[in-house]
């Protein structure tokens, strides 16, 4: 039986490039209800939308939704989460995945996987997931967060820079993969140990995490290990621009 465990959704007004993002038209819901669907449809014990907006709050409430209200001043969703697990005085050893509020074609599966496969390692204060790369266009936009893992699924590095480098691959043409290697994809969808995450957010940021504005870098460069697994299924589309919203409107609309 998997371990017990707790999402946080953390839900930002003042996204930079769509403000109100989460109150945002989705197919005729707003972005944050299809988001909190996939969290329901997950076998999370408890689930609370942490957000700093009177607004996105009172959407929540009429849904039912179990709301936080949390800092104007976070830089990230972890750090929304944190305060979260402060406000609730969760125990040290809770398992909270933080599934982030602009994912509405999250599978509720890999919610349940990323959770899972942080209770089975005590060696890991993270846990994520990843999903091979079929093609060198996604290999080389830096959108697309790439990582690399030692032999037993633990994070050696992040980068929006294509890794592993295929010295030989790569030689005079880019136009596809090489053979012989699993380039693999990030996923944005982590898990923490409560206790993990209260000092995470103590510590500096990383000068790869700047470099690279990706915020895991700063677990690996104080020594700490993520663990990646593959993800059994592979995620719909975020929302981050105008262009994101059609799509995810023609996936969702799909699934239906």
């Amino acid at each position: 039986m998997s371990a017990a465990f707790k999402v946080v959704i953390p839900a930002r007004y003042a996204a930079s490039r769509l403000p109100g993002k989460p109150l945002l038209d989705i197919g005729g819901k707003p972005l944050i209800e299809r988001v909190l669907g996939r969290a329901r449809a997950s076998a999370a014990a408890e689930i609370v939308i942490a957000t700093d907006d009177q607004r996105i709050a009172d959407v929540c409430v009429a849904l039912g939704a179990d709301v936080a209200i949390t800092g104007s001043g976070h830089h990230s969703g972890s750090d929304r989460v944190a305060e979260v697990i402060a406000q609730r005085r969760w125990a040290a050893d809770t398992i909270v995945v933080n599934v982030q509020g602009d994912e509405p074609c999250m599978p509720p599966a890999l919610i349940d996987q990323v959770a899972a496969d942080l209770a089975a390692r005590d060696g890991a204060c993270m846990a994520t997931l990843a999903y091979p790369i079929a093609d060198a266009g996604a290999l080389f936009d830096p959108h697309v967060v790439k990582v690399v893992t030692d032999g037993e699924g633990f994070a050696l590095y992040f980068s929006r820079a294509p890794i592993p480098w295929h010295r030989d691959g790569f030689r005079g043409k880019r136009a596809q993969l090489p053979q012989g290697i699993t380039f693999l994809r990030h996923i944005g969808l982590y898990a923490y140990r409560a206790d993990f995450l209260a000092r995470y957010v103590g510590w500096p940021a990383a000068p790869l995490e700047l470099v690279e504005s990706l915020e895991q870098l700063r677990v690996l460069w104080h020594g700490e290990r993520i663990h990646v697994s593959i993800a059994a299924e592979e995620p719909g589309p975020g929302v981050d621009t105008a262009d994101d919203v059609r799509l995810v409107v023609q996936r969702l609309a799909g699934e239906a």
